[in-house]
């Protein structure tokens, strides 16, 4: 058999019916994985466009309701988050490079980091509760921004939630690249999941990065 005839029988076992070569497969992937990341941001968009009119028509309330969220956690949140995309980046070069044990440690380091993240959040979101902080028939705040302050809070729980949504999202990913990995699937010739998992995951904490100073920093510079 000639090389030529080998090199045409060869077909990657990764590699779908439908496309020509993993190079091929690998844009579409890519492609695919950016169009529904632009359909994230026109959803985001939507509520930070909702949060900043309102935010515009009550400063007042918006503050006051800001300065009772603990900033603490969220800036605990924010570094994990931060210190998540670095294992992630690194998951990514180890699956480039074909370190499978690199590979698995980095992706558990980045679901540990986003368990971290939820647990953290659950302490926030179970405090709020305490205060009657939760939008509702028991929600209580000072007399002068109690309605506005609840669309705050309304506007804070929506945003967060499916913030956290779309990390639960990420950590099934997460868990579904751990077994490829660890089954040899995820190597150095195919590591297009591991890439694409990694974009979404990027995405997830790029809104944090815009929701953190949005909600627990109004008027703190004063």
């Amino acid at each position: 058999m000639s090389h030529e005839t080998a090199a045409a029988e060869y077909h990657p076992r990764a590699l779908a019916h439908q496309f020509e070569d993993l190079g091929q497969q690998r844009e579409a992937a890519t492609l695919g994985m950016w169009v529904f990341l632009v359909t994230e941001v026109l959803f985001f968009g939507v509520l930070f466009a909702t949060y900043s009119v309102y935010r515009s028509w009550y400063p007042g309330a918006f503050t006051a309701a800001s300065h009772e969220l603990l900033i603490w956690p969220g800036t605990i949140n924010t570094a994990v988050l931060i210190t998540s995309s670095l294992t992630m980046a690194l998951a990514v070069h180890a699956a480039q490079t074909g370190e499978r044990r690199l590979l698995m440690v980095f992706l558990v380091a980045t679901m540990v980091l986003g368990v971290a993240f939820l647990g953290i959040k659950g302490f926030e979101y179970y405090t709020s509760f305490h205060e009657h902080h939760v939008p509702g028939p028991d929600f209580q705040f000072e007399a002068e921004y109690a309605q506005q302050a609840q669309i705050f809070f309304s506007l804070y729980f929506l945003m967060t939630g499916l913030h956290a949504l779309h990390m639960i999202i990420g950590l099934g990913i997460m868990a579904v690249m751990l077994w490829l990995s660890w089954r040899g699937t995820i190597n150095a010739e195919y590591y297009n999941p591991i890439e694409i998992s990694g974009l979404y995951w990027h995405f997830v904490d790029i809104v944090w990065i815009f929701l953190f100073p949005l909600l627990y920093l109004i008027g703190r510079h004063g």
